[in-house]
């Protein structure tokens, strides 16, 4: 039986924060961290997959989006949201923990690695190390449209998205994914992820240079790239993945065959983490 997602709360200096918890409490911390406007379902694949050799996955909503608290405009941007991946891994009792992030938890792996390089013991990078490829972007733009829509039913919401044609193969575990995130309102459901938030670490992600990131990658670190490109493009591009690994000491990499987003429920992603994380 694959290993069920255990939902609890944590309760941070920036507010309430929902996490799940797949595999045992004492086990060693594997932190997850979702994409720009996903939530923590989104490793519904990858935690049970990691939780199956002894680890303490959990994954977590950050602030503004699924079950966590709205923090408010002027209260997001990388640095804000490491931070409360910090306190979040103190709160579970955790000095020192292994991290990955997918899409934007990747760039807040690189702004983890700022912060606090001595806490994190290895880090995988899923599909998000540089500047995307601009052809990339506007499927993500599209993704991001749905925020603050009003639909008729969760049924009307789920195949809204798969209209949207980029998340493939659609599976069980985005399906689940998606209708975590609802709730319902006049007129039928909506997202519960806050549509300015989305916006502001949009915003805030178009400032940044993730390469200047890279010398703080001390520790061991994984680059898991989608060999699919998203639309007519792909979020890490050839060059900075040679780049990478030429000017990261400790790195690796490795290319799945997968977009963005299927490279989240691919088995060989899995396989590959499993190798990296001792």
């Amino acid at each position: 039986m694959p290993t069920q997602a255990h939902a609890f709360e944590l309760e941070l200096n920036s507010g309430r924060l929902r996490a799940h918890r797949y595999g045992p409490e004492g086990g060693k911390l594997t932190l997850c961290v979702h994409g720009l406007s996903a939530n923590s379902r989104s490793y519904d694949f990858l935690g049970p997959e990691l939780a199956a050799h002894g680890r303490s996955v959990v994954a977590i909503d950050l602030r503004g989006r699924g079950f966590s608290a709205v923090s408010g405009l002027g209260s997001y941007g990388w640095r804000n949201h490491a931070l409360d991946v910090l306190q979040a891994a103190t709160l579970l009792g955790a000095e020192h923990f292994e991290y990955v992030g997918h899409s934007m938890g990747a760039f807040i792996g690189l702004e983890l690695a700022r912060q606090a390089c001595a806490r994190l013991e290895r880090v995988v990078l899923i599909d998000a190390i540089g500047i995307p490829e601009p052809a990339s972007l506007l499927p993500i733009i599209a993704a991001v449209q749905r925020l603050g829509s009003v639909h008729a039913t969760a049924d009307a919401y789920v195949s809204a998205v798969q209209r949207l044609g980029i998340i493939t193969p659609w599976s069980p575990v985005w399906e689940t994914h998606y209708r975590y995130d609802l709730m319902a309102v006049d007129g039928g459901v909506r997202p519960r992820t806050d549509r300015a938030a989305v916006f502001e670490d949009m915003a805030y992600g178009a400032t940044q240079v993730p390469r200047a990131f890279w010398p703080n990658l001390t520790m061991p670190s994984l680059l898991v790239r989608a060999g699919i490109p998203l639309g007519a493009g792909f979020i890490v591009s050839a060059g900075d993945r040679e780049d990478y690994l030429r000017r990261v000491p400790r790195s690796e990499a490795v290319d799945i065959d997968a977009n963005h987003y299927g490279v989240m429920t691919h088995p060989m992603t899995a396989a590959a983490i499993r190798r990296f994380l001792p």
